[in-house]
């Protein structure tokens, strides 16, 4: 096959909106042709953008740029940080999938904990054929969360971390902000997942039409909602944000009850992600009406 080193962010999206609605690992593996995702959102980010310093400053050394995990499983390329691009993408969940997480107060729908598997696994085979397709058109990539050093990390500052975080590249992508309980909230909501690929490529970034990383949350917008304190069945948020241990240890237990009520192999929760005003949609008025508009702030300041 020939290849097309003049690959455009249409063909990037178009790559990934083909495999979305094409491949059969999209399911939910119930018996039915239900899938697990529709049409993702996507995003680019520059490999020198500042903001991966910014991000390893905060988070910790560990914490790769796009830089540091591209070179490292890409040797010998010779590429400099204003060569790199990373494509992030937000899959929103389903409405029925949604709505069928609404209705539970302390363990996940069985729709939830299967997207929350399976449609993870094709997430990452996403991954893998973005970086596949990319290759073929002559840019090497690399997808940070599938590499074989990606590791989660003890942190003092944030208890546990790792090396790449998909949220914060979506962020980076101008994808979203973050909550109170940390999950991203983007123009389809916070119920969702999210993947990123970083390649040898050029195209213009996305700008970031925010310059608070919690710009689209109500609480920090204007002191009011905090509905995922009430929606957490771990106490695992409050309004001092979001503790990971609790959050982690409820997660664990939430495979067994799958098992037995579901006669499923799978885990989740997602509480917090349903039943709140951010569910589906930036519930922060001025800052879903400046993003509907193409308004942009001033570049936002370090996170430090």
């Amino acid at each position: 096959m020939e290849k097309d080193c003049n690959i455009t962010k249409n063909r990037m999206k178009g790559i990934i909106h083909d495999f979305i609605s094409a491949s059969p690992l999209n399911t939910m593996g119930n018996g039915t042709d239900e899938p697990a995702w529709d049409r993702a959102l996507v995003g680019f980010a520059s490999g020198a953008d500042q903001i991966w310093q910014q991000y390893k400053e905060y988070v910790g050394a560990f914490h790769w740029t796009p830089w540091e995990v591209f070179n490292q499983h890409c040797p010998g390329k010779n590429v400099s940080a204003d060569q790199l691009t990373v494509i992030s993408w937000i899959l929103p969940q389903r409405a029925s999938v949604r709505k069928s997480n609404r209705s539970h107060k302390e363990y996940p729908s069985e729709e939830w904990a299967r997207t929350r598997v399976l449609g993870e696994e094709f997430n990452a085979a996403l991954r893998r054929h973005l970086v596949e397709s990319l290759e073929l058109a002559g840019h090497a990539a690399v997808a940070p969360m599938l590499v074989p050093n990606w590791t989660i990390v003890k942190s003092e500052r944030f208890s546990y971390a790792s090396s790449w975080s998909e949220r914060h590249a979506a962020h980076a992508a101008g994808l979203g902000t973050f909550g109170l309980c940390d999950g991203l909230i983007t123009a389809h909501g916070k119920a969702m997942r999210t993947g990123s690929v970083v390649a040898h490529i050029s195209v213009e970034p996305d700008p970031r039409p925010y310059a608070d990383h919690h710009a689209y949350c109500l609480f920090y917008a204007d002191g009011t909602c905090g509905k995922c304190i009430d929606r957490c069945p771990a106490g695992a948020i409050t309004v001092n944000g979001h503790d990971k241990e609790k959050c982690r240890l409820h997660l664990a237990k939430t495979r067994e009850y799958v098992k037995k009520t579901y006669a499923y192999e799978g885990y989740g929760c997602g509480l917090c992600q349903v039943g709140v005003p951010c569910e589906r949609i930036i519930p922060v008025k001025a800052a879903g009406e400046a993003l509907k508009r193409g308004e942009l702030p001033p570049p936002p300041p370090p996170l430090a």
